[in-house]
């Protein structure tokens, strides 16, 4: 807490200095682009409105309030001096429940996992696979009406792709061992998120940040101006964009299961699949409200082509969105501020640990502290 009131303590005079008159220069910058974009601001609006790709939440009508909950993951891993201590969680945390619903969860569902590793580069890559994988396991089984997730729904074929990868080449550890183990359950749950084929039960990916353009692709805007950006801008309240497909990459999607040796046949089928449903994600910009930034949400082709479901994840959004002090519907800022407490109680982990190895060392207690002490810390989510 300390530190946080005085960041400039430990630095040099002259260099905080220098960054502050950077920083100067930087706002300059950033206040003539903040100029410009409200100088084109009317008649980009007015171009939006000519091309019939923005439209009313209205339009869809209005089905029953769903129920709704949103997953999230991290990990974290402490560099010792002997091992490393690799743990990882994922949450599901439901939403503000209608007031005609029983309430499903009373306490937020979670799955941890933790591992002692010898050192490795790539243990990080394979732990965040297996994270995001339980992520998708508790997403899959929740039941809610509308399951939110907090990243792009293009993420977990990146991220599987490389833990698979870095799997295959450290089998000897533990992390190594539980995802190989648990990869075609995560593809199969994977696959059922881009799918969404039941209509009680909808996915949609809410990522924070995305550079993607595909409205300002359409509208043949300047290459400075990201979807987000511009369209929060531009949108009024309670306006969404039409679901168009999600903008497709430079390089075919990819999702090796070489290292997946047991049920390897049942893996390359439902990779397959997952590529296929992967060309079809639809993404749409949703406003809720004035004091919101517009929303970026991916969904199924399964979900984007039926008013209904759509009407669904919509109203959905704009009943999570209950307060400006929030700048995200409430379940996923809820299982935001959960898992980052992971990384913050690692330290605490080892310390525990540290002391019942202690307890019964019969050698050496110096030999423990040396060997569990703590050289850096990663994290992730």
């Amino acid at each position: 807490m300390e530190d946080n009131k005085t960041p400039f303590a430990e630095l040099p005079a002259a260099l905080v200095e220098d960054v502050l008159t950077k920083t100067k220069e930087m706002g300059e910058k950033l206040l003539r682009e903040f100029e410009s974009a409200k100088a084109n601001r009317s008649s980009m609006r007015e171009q939006l409105l000519q091309s019939g790709i923005l439209m009313k939440e209205s339009s869809l009508g209005y089905p029953p309030l769903p129920t709704t909950c949103a997953a999230d993951g991290s990990y974290a891993i402490e560099r010792l001096l002997t091992v490393d201590l690799a743990a990882a969680a994922a949450v599901a945390v439901e939403g503000l429940t209608p007031p005609s619903e029983k309430r499903y969860w009373d306490e937020p569902r979670h799955k941890a996992l933790i591992f002692t590793e010898s050192h490795q580069d790539k243990t990080a890559t394979i732990l965040r696979a297996a994270m995001l994988g339980e992520e998708l396991l508790l997403a899959c089984k929740a039941p809610h009406d509308l399951v939110l997730l907090d990243f792009t729904l293009t993420l977990p074929v990146i991220y599987l792709n490389q833990g698979f990868s870095a799997a295959g080449e450290n089998p000897e550890l533990d992390v190594s061992k539980y995802l190989l183990a648990q990869s075609v359950e995560y593809l199969s749950v994977y696959r059922d998120v881009l799918r969404s084929t039941r209509s009680n039960h909808q996915f949609a990916g809410i990522p924070k940040y995305s550079t993607r353009r595909e409205i300002a692709n359409i509208m043949r805007w300047p290459r400075n101006y990201d979807d987000r950006a511009i369209l929060t801008l531009l949108m009024e309240s309670a306006e969404l964009t039409k679901p168009i497909l999600l903008e497709k990459p430079t390089q075919e999607w990819h999702l090796g299961v070489k290292p997946i040796r047991d049920r390897h046949e049942d893996a390359r089928r439902i990779a397959d699949e997952i590529v296929g449903y992967l060309n079809e994600v639809h993404i749409f910009y949703y406003k809720p409200h004035d004091w919101l930034p517009a929303l970026r949400v991916e969904v199924a082709r399964e979900v984007a082509a039926n008013n209904h479901r759509l009407a669904t994840v919509v109203q959905g959004l704009k009943h999570q969105c209950a307060t400006p002090s929030m700048l995200e519907p409430y379940p996923l800022y809820l299982a935001d501020r959960t898992v980052k407490a992971l990384a913050r109680a690692l330290p605490t982990f080892r310390q525990v640990t540290t002391q019942h190895i202690a307890e019964h060392y019969a050698g050496d207690v110096g030999e423990v502290f040396f060997a569990m002490h703590g050289y850096r810390s990663e994290e992730g989510r």
